[in-house]
């Protein structure tokens, strides 16, 4: 019998087994005695349909590596080549069916685990995912219609995410704890006279260090929703999923304390230059600036609030000289800057955020639960989203931040 046969009949199982469940919990009582054993009889077959499935997913596998087409230990273009071809619903769909996955979504599955070194709880999505912007939705009836158009889909306002396109180094593919040899002090050097001793120096070194920390969410979706097979849906249950895992990663990066699990952000790391109060003069935005080429870091970005942004947009640089605006289309003193609410109030960052490390130990770990409630009393799956990561900083000095006080 083929594997999509197999995988048809067990899906037919289990579906046969909920509507059994399904219809004494309509009912409020438990199964009957011969409810209990048409259910017994069916937990029977599907176990020896899974069986089936798993040998013949085996031999599948064998046959593709015999052919010389193996997909573990595929380069990494391959396996982002792979990534980009997950579809996200039909990954919750095969979890709420009971039912393995299959194609692309099994490969990739597969690789990832072979790459991290750890069995999924539910089934590995890409981490590119978190790069999406974030929308959601509150219902399967916002999504279904006769003249559904999900391309002009209006979402939530949202906070951007932008920590991450801010030029953050992702080490993904991590194992054990990571650390990574940082250089500390040089050799001394200096004019002499003739004659005279060179001066002397020793070299030393630090490390950057990064371990496991993890993070996640869960949310409800519809059943309908989840079987809707519009491409628009694909994309709107990505990035809900998604952005429960960014968010989080997102601030941990700006605001991380460090401490209850949480990673160490930026604000909190010590070694950060203080530059003291706001600046609200051109000469105080030069100062920081100043501050920042004094560690021989010139690849700078601003990162604030939205209400410090409007303030330096306000500010001109000579009062009353027509000579232009602290903050004007989009940068500061020729440097891009962003805004986020994941930024406490108060602050503006100037920094190279490519000497932020992203260390990726686990790829989004996706797990659906269609028996939690209330979820399941509304016909509803409850999908949890998890992943792995840790956040340093490769020269702290890196960073100068001034504060609204």
């Amino acid at each position: 019998m083929k594997l999509n046969q197999l995988r048809e009949q067990r899906s037919a199982k289990v579906s046969q087994m909920k509507t059994l469940v399904d219809t004494a919990a309509d009912a409020g009582r438990d199964l009957s005695a011969d409810e209990s054993k048409q259910f017994d009889a069916l937990k029977v077959e599907e176990r020896g349909l899974l069986t089936q499935i798993e040998r013949a997913e085996y031999l599948q596998e064998v046959e593709r590596r015999a052919a010389g087409t193996p997909v573990s230990g595929a380069p990494s273009a391959d396996f982002d080549k792979l990534a980009g071809s997950v579809s996200v619903t039909k990954v919750i769909r095969a979890q709420m069916e009971g039912r393995s996955l299959d194609g692309v979504e099994a490969e990739y599955a597969r690789e990832a685990e072979r790459r991290s070194g750890r069995k999924a709880e539910g089934a590995f999505v890409p981490f590119a995912s978190l790069e999406k912007r974030a929308n959601t939705t509150t219902s399967a009836a916002d999504l279904v219609g006769t003249d559904h158009r999900a391309q002009d889909y209006i979402g939530p306002l949202r906070e951007a995410l932008l920590a991450r396109s801010m030029g953050v180094r992702v080490l993904s593919g991590l194992t054990g704890n990571v650390s990574i040899p940082k250089f500390g002090t040089g050799l001394a050097t200096g004019w002499i006279t003739e004659g005279s001793a060179v001066p002397e120096g020793t070299m030393a070194f630090g490390e950057v260090t990064l371990t496991p920390k993890h993070v996640g969410g869960k949310t409800e979706m519809s059943r309908q929703l989840i079987q809707q097979s519009a491409p628009g849906i694909e994309q709107l249950v990505r990035e809900d999923l998604s952005f429960l895992i960014a968010k989080q990663i997102d601030a941990a990066i700006i605001n991380g304390t460090g401490l209850a699990g949480q990673p160490l952000g930026i604000l909190n790391t010590p070694g950060i230059q203080a530059f003291g109060d706001l600046p609200s003069t051109w000469a105080g935005i030069l100062a920081m600036l100043e501050d920042m080429d004094d560690v021989n870091l010139s690849n700078g970005r601003w990162l604030t609030t939205a209400a410090i942004r409007s303030t330096l947009a306000a500010a001109e640089k000579v009062t009353g000289s027509g000579s232009g605006f602290l903050y004007d289309n989009g940068a500061m003193a020729g440097l891009a800057l962003a805004t986020s609410k994941n930024v406490p109030a108060g602050k503006l960052i100037l920094g190279d955020f490519s000497q932020v490390l992203l260390g990726v130990w686990s790829e989004v770990d996706i797990l659906v639960n269609p028996y939690a409630e209330p979820a399941y009393s509304r016909g509803g799956i409850q999908v949890r989203a998890m992943a792995t990561v840790d956040t340093a900083l490769r020269h702290p000095q890196g960073f100068v931040v001034a504060t609204d006080v």
